[in-house]
């Protein structure tokens, strides 16, 4: 059976990648993803990472946290995917991994060629822009095959709009 041309377009268009976490910001990082990609008709792919859990000796405790930060990572994606199809009518791709954040977001754009961006936004504090904008921004920059857009991760919607 073969593919329809929507179907090869789709799997062929660029994307922009957001990296989801537990930061108030990552919503500014959303909103301008998907405004950018519903303007320039791209995709969008959110990537949530679960860090490992070491409780060896206790292998059931482990499981359980697992199993909870799992449930917990599907609910933030499902209410951050409905505000992408609700903003721009975007069905967006959701990934989640298990794993070091870095690795994982490496691991993925080398699985996925069509991912062309990565958004993020910084965090609007005195502290510094938070580790992953500092890590991925600054020691990995140069190992990624394309651009990284950081937002100012206080800008209110109305803002992200002028800029998309």
């Amino acid at each position: 059976m073969s593919e329809t041309k929507t179907e090869t377009e789709a799997k062929r268009r660029s994307k922009f990648l957001v990296v989801v976490d537990d930061t108030n910001e990552v919503r500014v990082a959303v909103r301008y993803a998907t405004r950018r990609a519903r303007n320039v008709r791209s995709g969008v792919v959110m990537l949530r990472v679960i860090e490992p859990v070491d409780f060896q000796q206790w292998a059931g405790v482990a499981e359980i946290m697992r199993s909870e930060a799992h449930e917990a990572a599907e609910d933030l994606l499902q209410k951050l995917a409905e505000q992408v199809n609700q903003e721009s009518g975007l069905l967006p791709e959701l990934v989640i991994r298990e794993g070091v954040a870095k690795t994982e977001i490496l691991k993925l754009v080398d699985e996925d060629p069509n991912i062309r961006m990565l958004v993020l936004a910084a965090a609007p504090n005195a502290e510094g822009p938070g580790p992953l904008v500092s890590a991925l921004a600054g020691q990995m920059a140069g190992e990624l095959k394309f651009p990284i857009t950081v937002i100012p991760g206080g800008l209110s919607d109305e803002q992200i709009d002028r800029l998309t």
